[in-house]
């Protein structure tokens, strides 16, 4: 993600030049000039000297429409769409990361936390999170609250209503206090499976990462967490080395399918057959049910993390059918 950029101020208010909108969105100003002839969007105003600038709802509609296109889709499909359509297609992307609403006001603990994150409470933010461990314990905190609000800060950062800062200061924060759980709900030295948890490169976001590890405490799984965009040659020696029995790895909803497959089948091909990879997170939805791949197991939430360990377990046991293949 970009930093912000400064807008020019205006009588009518905030407005970016191209160079502005280029360096938020990473769309290159010839795309941009090409989108207006074949789309009929962006539609710019211009100044005294007839430079482009642009409002912040075309500037908050063509970040949509970047996140859009990480996750794969071609601009001919979305360019021209309404913000209303580009906001549906984003939900459908995302929803997937996101486990079902608790009953119990879960849906209340949302909307608040929200609303912290939007008036830069962080200390009430952290508060919130830290109560919602005491009354529900660790999983299903984070099926209940962190991963819908995590849905629903992209979502506002992509509407214009959050900043980059504060999107930034969601994610510490949650980190913060999700580690902080961790460190008292640490498994036994030789608990197993010991999973190691990272994402493949190109893919910068943590957050899948620290859910999916708080699924595998409660479970009673040992981790060997790399943090994000380890090269796959290292995720394969730091495999052997630490002689796990599962690599599981992260993709949010804007990770490009094609990477996704091509970085899975590599790593799968590299992993010897006895270590089993789970894949998990909204971007690994799409690529992966479109093609099977033998011996991938894929998670659609961070709350199938538990299950997939009692089926990891039960391969072991005496009789069981032990190996990485997907049930």
């Amino acid at each position: 993600m970009t930093d912000a950029t400064t807008p020019s101020e205006t009588v009518d208010g905030a407005l970016w030049t191209i160079a502005d909108v280029e360096r938020d969105t990473g769309i290159g100003k010839d795309t941009l000039r090409v989108w207006e002839r074949r789309y009929g969007f962006p539609r710019p105003r211009r100044d005294g000297h007839g430079d482009r600038l642009y409002d912040a709802a075309q500037l908050a509609r063509l970040r949509l429409i970047r996140r859009l296109m990480d996750a794969g889709l071609r601009p001919g499909r979305i360019v021209g769409l309404p913000p209303a359509q580009l906001e549906a297609l984003a939900q459908q992307l995302s929803a997937p990361a996101a486990a079902p609403l608790a009953a119990g006001g879960a849906d209340d603990a949302v909307a608040r936390a929200l609303a912290w994150l939007r008036e830069d409470r962080v200390e009430a933010l952290r508060a919130e999170l830290r109560a919602a461990l005491r009354r529900l314990g660790l999983a299903p905190t984070i099926d209940a609250l962190v991963a819908p609000l995590a849905v629903e800060v992209g979502l506002a950062w992509q509407r214009g209503e959050l900043l980059v800062y504060q999107e930034h200061l969601f994610t510490e924060t949650v980190q913060g206090v999700l580690r902080e759980a961790l460190a008292a709900a640490e498994p036994a030295a030789d608990a197993r499976p010991c999973v190691l948890l990272t994402t493949t490169p190109g893919e910068t976001h943590q957050l899948g990462l620290l859910m999916a590890q708080c699924h595998l405490a409660e479970a009673g799984a040992r981790c060997v967490a790399l943090g994000p965009a380890t090269p796959l040659a290292d995720i394969v020696e730091a495999a052997r080395r630490t002689a796990v029995d599962v690599v599981g790895l992260s993709y949010s909803a804007w990770s490009a399918p094609r990477d996704v497959l091509e970085a899975v089948q590599r790593l799968r091909a590299a992993l010897p057959p006895a270590v089993a990879l789970w894949v998990g997170g909204a971007g690994a939805q799409r690529p992966l049910r479109r093609v099977r791949l033998p011996g991938v197991t894929l998670l659609a939430r961070a709350a199938d993390v538990g299950a997939a360990v009692r089926r990891w377990r039960a391969a072991q046991a005496p009789g069981g059918a032990s190996g990485s293949s997907a049930p």
